[in-house]
């Protein structure tokens, strides 16, 4: 009997010796309940998805369909893209044809609601006899347009969430408060610039809305980046004027190849004194990952160069 007992004592430490440890077993498969049930409401840009999460605020999940520095106009949405626009409750475009893709994407989603939040905007149109008729598309670059896209932004997720009301008032309200402060900031920096600098010279002419509100004059290179070349007589064109006007510096966007605009300021004698964030915000690291954020840099880049300062 006393060699069984010990026996006995032998196979259960073995056991025990051999039994997995907790840490090692299957994960748990992850419970509906972890899903976020939030409505998702998807915009088709990073410019838009930052102004509706202002108003959102904790009750939708809201998403862009186009990621941080990809181009907006000329974009080739994926399967996946339409499996997302499949879940959305509500997407939430600039309209104007900045998205040419919109059509082909929309047709594939017929029972997904849509808004254009640039209703109610007076738009600018295109110069140039080839886009006759067209508006230019990227109204948001305006501090006072941004006011009806947000106001714009509240109807629809009301609509969308009518207990919600209170919510997307109240934020709302507070976001537009915040563009005003930010809009009499612009006004009082760009103020101070001479009328022989009261230039914005781009490599897009994605300006026209800002240049109209604090009284600037816009040079570009192409009107749209959908269409973007960087022909000859387009880039002899800019360079006379900079060279005429004697404008001391110009500038790209970063969602473009700024070699055009780089060669237009050797050629010009102007210093290419950085880019702007216009069609894509930053991710989160970057120098405009915020609606806001954008505007305030767009405005130190811009004053920076023309009075050669270095930039902070």
């Amino acid at each position: 009997m006393r060699g069984l007992s010990w026996l006995l004592v032998g196979v259960l430490l073995l056991g025990a010796c051999t039994a997995p440890a907790p840490q090692n077993r299957p994960a748990t498969r992850p419970t509906q309940t972890n899903r976020d049930e939030r409505p998702l409401v998807l915009t088709t840009f990073t410019v838009l998805a930052d102004m509706a999460q202002q108003v959102a605020g904790d009750r939708l999940r809201v998403e862009s369909l186009i990621k941080p520095g990809t181009e907006v106009h000329s974009y080739e949405f994926t399967p996946s893209d339409l499996v997302r626009g499949q879940e959305a409750a509500l997407i939430l475009e600039n309209g104007l044809g900045l998205e040419r893709w919109g059509d082909r994407f929309y047709n594939s989603l017929p029972n997904v609601p849509r808004i254009t939040l640039t209703e109610g905007i007076t738009p600018i149109p295109i110069q140039e006899d080839a886009y006759r008729g067209q508006a230019n598309p990227h109204a948001w670059m305006s501090p006072q347009n941004a006011l009806i896209y947000v106001e714009n932004i509240r109807k629809a997720l009301t609509a969308l969430d009518p207990a919600g009301a209170e919510t997307y008032a109240a934020n709302a309200a507070a976001y537009k408060a915040q563009i005003r402060a930010l809009d009499q900031e612009l006004r009082q920096a760009l103020a101070a610039l001479p009328a022989n600098k009261r230039y914005i010279v781009t490599c897009e002419g994605a300006f026209s809305y800002l240049a109209r509100d604090y009284d600037l004059k816009e040079v570009y290179l192409w009107p749209l980046n959908a269409d973007q070349e960087g022909t000859p007589r387009q880039m002899t064109r800019v360079i006379d004027i900079v060279r005429r006007q004697q404008i001391p510096a110009v500038f790209c966007e970063s969602t473009v190849n700024p070699g055009s605009q780089q060669q237009v300021a050797r050629e010009s004698g102007a210093t290419f004194a950085g880019i702007f964030y216009v069609d894509s915000l930053s991710p989160p690291e970057g120098n405009a990952p915020t609606y806001l954020d954008l505007l305030r840099y767009n405005l130190n880049t811009l004053i920076n160069g023309l009075t050669g300062r270095t930039a902070s």
